[in-house]
C-alpha cells in the first residue's frame, strides 16, 4: 500500500544518482520530477520509475525550481517530501513516514529531517552532522524563504534557501543519505556556484517572506553575524574542524573543513569584487 505523500525530486542532467533516489521512495503515492530540460536520460529514467516529469524554465532570478513546483504543478496529496537527486532515504522513512501521516503530522505541519555526508569514500559523523532540514511538510503551508529576487548566477534550483511553514514542526527518526560530493572536483564545482550565491546575497538586503520559523530565523542571525566577522575563511575551517570536531571523521575531517575554508574564501573575494565593480557603475555610469 503506498503512502499517500507526494516527493518532489529536483533535476538537471542526474542520471548518474536518480535511479538511487527513486528507488529509494518507490513506495510513495506520487513521484513528480521537475527537470531543467536534461541531456543525459534523466527523463527516461524518470519515467521507467514511474516518476511524473515536469520541465521548468528558469528566468534568471525568481522564483527558483522548488517554490516554483510547490506554486504551480497540481500535488495530489497534502504532505509533500522534497528529495534532491543525490539524496537517498532509508526503507525505515516508509514506516515512519506512514505514521506521521496517518496522524496528521502529530500536531506539527512540517518535519525536519537529518543528513549524514558521503566524502572521500566514507560517511562525516561529525564535520556538517547532524545537518537538519525541513523536508516533509503540508504544501499548503510551506515554500521556500526568499532571501533575493535578484540574479545570484547559481544555478535555477534552491540550494541555501529554506523551507518555512505556517506551524509547529517536529522532527523525524530517520536519517537521510547525501551523496552531494562523490569527488573533490565536484565539491569545488558546486562550491564555486554556491559562492556565487553567497557574495550576491552578501551585497543585497535580505528580504523576509510572511513565514517565518525559529531554527530558520536563528540561522540567518549566525549567519548575519558571521558576515561580519574578520578572518571568516579561518574561522570556517575552524568551525568545521574543531567546534564541529571534523577532526575525529581522520583525513576526509581535514580536507572536508579545509574545503569550506576555501569557499569561505571565494565568497569573501567575490563579495568584495562586486563591491568594487558596484562603486565603479556609481562613480562613473556608462552612458
Amino acid at each position: 500500500m503506498k503512502v499517500p505523500v507526494s516527493i518532489l525530486v529536483p533535476t538537471r542532467n542526474e542520471a548518474n544518482n536518480l535511479p538511487r533516489a527513486l528507488a529509494s521512495v518507490h513506495w510513495a503515492d506520487e513521484i513528480i520530477v521537475v527537470d531543467s530540460h536534461s541531456t543525459d536520460g534523466t527523463v527516461e529514467i524518470a519515467r521507467s520509475c514511474g516518476a511524473e516529469v515536469v520541465q521548468f524554465d528558469f528566468n534568471g532570478k525568481w522564483p527558483k525550481k522548488k517554490n516554483w513546483a510547490l506554486e504551480n504543478i497540481p500535488i495530489r496529496n497534502e504532505w509533500v517530501f522534497i528529495l534532491d537527486a543525490d539524496e537517498v532515504l532509508p526503507p525505515e522513512a516508509k514506516e515512519e513516514f506512514r505514521e506521521v501521516i496517518a496522524a496528521d503530522g502529530r500536531g506539527c505541519v512540517g518535519y525536519w529531517i537529518n543528513r549524514r555526508f558521503y566524502f572521500m569514500g566514507r560517511w562525516l559523523r561529525h564535520a556538517y552532522y547532524p545537518n537538519w532540514n525541513l523536508r516533509l511538510f503540508k504544501y499548503r503551508l510551506g515554500r521556500y524563504e526568499k532571501i533575493t529576487d535578484q540574479a545570484t548566477e547559481s544555478g535555477d534550483n534552491e540550494v541555501h534557501e529554506h523551507v518555512v511553514v505556517n506551524g509547529p514542526t517536529g522532527r523525524l527518526e530517520v536519517e537521510m543519505d547525501h551523496f552531494a560530493f562523490p569527488t573533490v572536483e565536484i565539491f569545488v564545482e558546486k562550491h564555486n556556484r554556491y559562492s556565487n550565491w553567497e557574495a550576491r546575497v552578501a551585497l543585497g538586503t535580505i528580504e523576509g517572506g510572511h513565514l517565518q520559523h525559529g531554527m530558520v530565523t536563528k540561522r540567518r542571525r549566525l549567519k548575519s553575524l558571521a558576515s561580519r566577522m574578520p578572518f571568516r575563511p579561518l574561522l570556517r575551517f575552524l568551525y568545521v574542524y574543531i567546534w564541529q570536531r571534523g577532526f575525529l571523521d581522520g583525513v576526509e575531517g581535514w580536507y572536508f573543513a579545509r574545503l569550506h575554508g576555501f569557499y569561505e574564501f571565494l565568497s569573501v573575494a567575490k563579495t568584495a569584487e562586486l563591491k568594487r565593480a558596484r562603486a565603479r557603475y556609481t562613480t562613473t555610469p556608462p552612458e
